[in-house]
């Protein structure tokens, strides 16, 4: 198997992005080549990279992404959820950044922040670039972030060079105010609603604390009614494509040796939030023989679902539904998570009344996640059932697998392959595709338009932790790849 073909082959999965593929890319002999090319700590003769834009590209671009950094929610950590205190301030930050660059801007009725360059045909179909400003609990300050300043940092260059008056479409970037789905629990709040996928009844959903959508909205002095929300939803025919950049949050890129890579399609997902109520008590006086015990029927329940995800074919029939290419492919990617759970009245000597926890099921199969998802019910039914337990499974989220579009995966590692022979010299080998396991505001905007890929390696594949890492030469490598896509543009 050749080296691009095993490149093709690739597919990563958050989060235990694919290592069965890393056999693969370690039996490349050019790997190890590449990975002293590209280690990302190497240096580049500044004196002679005029056209290259370190100043911006890297250095402005790197000061600029710790300085979002610090804006946060929490004094000891980073968080930035929905259209909190530290998003708006965020607003603001990128505002500045986005104006700088030349651009006009504007924040929609979902907190969304654009900012535009009609180019010279401003009516004609628009690229739009970007991804997410919010984090989750505890983040890291690369995750969306990278996204958003390298497309502006890319726009800037142009501005400065005058380029950005010619571009033959109109380019908007779009910081979206909710990827994550920290705060309601329902993920691509700002991109959804760019895309149209969401219906109105959005605007009542609540958090925590019982605040909806649409007070969160008011108490920022964002005006929303039903008819404004709906109206938030592009127009097909006015975007040509959508295109993002983000941190890989995985080890491919950095075990094979390269800065880039482009993304072949994402996984889809859904996530599932199960009750299970039982008979609250007394610790120390209801036998053992007579408790409703929803806490130990939630732990069974969680180890059946941990081996049902790591052995499908074990547990999936094989039918019509559920194919032989379906069960091997879900052999090789599915992974589920449990990462809430909460009981109450949560005391250490009463025996709880409910448990509650979070299922995340990921795979690039939808037919077979589809029929994971039936599964694993089935399965929890019965269990509650046998243990004298109600259980209740409610849907959250569900997103299909995304696959990009050929023309834009294209001039993507056409870019990033320009990019990198700019930085480092001519590159005898070719930028690897991945498929992602994570969900990026490109599944939501794939409902709306193409869409397009490119991942950046990430120190150790860590993400979603103060941990994540970005090398400022890989920033650096990602904003050029992006002005190279911009100045080429089809």
């Amino acid at each position: 198997m050749s080296s691009s073909n095993i490149a093709t082959f690739v597919s990563s999965f958050k989060p235990i992005t694919i290592v069965f593929c890393f056999f693969f890319f370690c039996l490349l002999s050019p790997s190890s080549r590449a990975s002293s090319i590209f280690s990302g700590n190497g240096t580049v003769d500044l004196e002679n990279s005029g056209d290259l834009f370190p100043q911006i590209l890297r250095d402005e671009a790197v000061a600029r992404l710790y300085d979002l950094g610090k804006v946060s929610d929490a004094s000891g950590y980073l968080e930035r959820t929905f259209l909190s205190p530290a998003s708006m301030r965020a607003i603001d930050v990128i505002r500045k950044w986005m104006e700088d660059a030349g651009l006009r801007t504007w924040v929609d009725h979902m907190g969304n922040l654009h900012g535009r360059a009609d180019g010279a045909n401003a009516n004609a179909e628009a690229l739009l670039i970007g991804s997410h400003m919010d984090t989750v609990v505890d983040a890291g300050i690369f995750d969306g972030s990278l996204g958003i300043v390298s497309a502006i940092s890319a726009l800037k260059v142009m501005f400065i060079n005058g380029k950005l008056q010619k571009l033959r479409r109109p380019v908007e970037v779009i910081a979206f105010s909710d990827e994550e789905g920290v705060r309601f629990q329902t993920t691509f709040l700002g991109s959804g609603a760019v895309a149209g996928i969401f219906p109105a009844t959005t605007l009542g959903v609540s958090d925590k604390r019982d605040v909806t959508v649409e007070s969160v909205l008011k108490e920022n002095s964002i005006e929303v009614t039903e008819e404004s929300f709906l109206q938030l939803k592009y127009d097909p025919k006015s975007v040509w494509g959508y295109v993002e950049v983000h941190i890989e949050q995985g080890p491919v890129l950095e075990q094979v040796g390269f800065p880039l890579g482009v993304v072949k399609g994402i996984a889809g997902q859904t996530r599932l939030k199960v009750t299970v109520r039982g008979s609250q008590g007394h610790a120390g006086t209801v036998p053992m023989s007579m408790r409703q015990d929803p806490m130990v029927a939630a732990a069974e329940l969680i180890l059946v679902m941990e081996s049902l995800c790591k052995n499908p074919e074990k547990y999936l029939s094989y039918d019509y539904q559920c194919s032989d290419s379906t069960l091997k492919s879900l052999s090789s990617s599915l992974v589920c998570t449990v990462g809430e759970i909460s009981t109450w009245p949560s005391a250490s000597n009463v025996i709880p009344g409910q448990v509650t926890y979070t299922v995340d099921i990921r795979a690039i199969d939808d037919l077979g996640r589809e029929a994971v998802i039936y599964d694993l019910s089935k399965r929890i039914y019965q269990i509650c059932d046998k243990r004298s337990v109600s259980c209740i499974i409610e849907h959250k989220h569900d997103a299909g697998a995304v696959i990009c579009a050929s023309k834009l995966s294209s001039q993507l590692k056409s870019a990033a392959s320009s990019a990198l022979k700019r930085m480092e010299g001519d590159i005898e080998f070719e930028v690897p595709t991945l498929m992602s396991g994570a969900g990026h505001d490109a599944m939501a905007m794939s409902h709306l338009t193409k869409v397009g890929m490119l991942f950046v390696r990430c120190r150790g594949g860590i993400s979603h932790s103060p941990q994540e890492h970005v090398v400022d030469n890989d920033v650096w490598a990602a904003g050029l790849a992006t002005l190279s896509f911009l100045e080429n543009m089809q």
